[in-house]
């Protein structure tokens, strides 16, 4: 049992899938630059308060930095009030999209949630928190683990 209680179980629905997007290391270091390389790949977290799209308003699809596979639509991103200034989205990402990893890193047990297409990590999950979110949870996502793309996020990937 974890920092959080068994809270942070993985659902089967919610455990990764077997990532179809699959590249070496060096592969990888040559498609992105070094700190997207640092964030996706080896599951780092960006500086607080250097999130291109913390304020970012546009509507559309964000997307995942690695592979282009859509991840979210900006008609779930909210501003959480927290203090670390990454993109903050409730825990509707588009189906299929995100996956859920225990995270045993950092002397506690996280929810990590990555890309199911490429594996791409993307931030963490957080539960209870009283947000007002359907689940009582958020996705905390690094700006730099996504790029942006101006579609009808209505119809995108549904």
């Amino acid at each position: 049992m974890g920092l959080f209680g068994n809270k942070n179980q993985i659902d089967n629905d919610q455990a990764p899938r077997e990532p179809t997007v699959k590249k070496s290391d060096s592969e990888w270091q040559a498609q992105l630059t070094p700190e997207q390389f640092r964030v996706l790949r080896k599951q780092g977290t960006e500086r607080p308060g250097t999130g291109k799209y913390d304020k970012f308003k546009e509507e559309g699809i964000y997307r995942c930095a690695g592979c282009d596979a859509p991840l979210y639509k900006s008609t779930t991103k909210f501003d959480s009030g927290c203090a670390h200034l990454e993109s903050l989205f409730r825990c509707v990402a588009i189906p299929g999209a995100v996956g859920r990893n225990i995270d045993r890193s950092m002397f506690m047990e996280r929810i990590e949630i990555v890309c199911n297409n490429c594996g791409g990590h993307l931030g963490h999950v957080f539960k209870g928190e009283g947000l007002g979110t359907p689940t009582d949870e958020r996705h905390c996502v690094n700006s730099v683990s996504l790029s942006f793309a101006k579609e009808d996020a209505e119809n995108a990937s549904k």
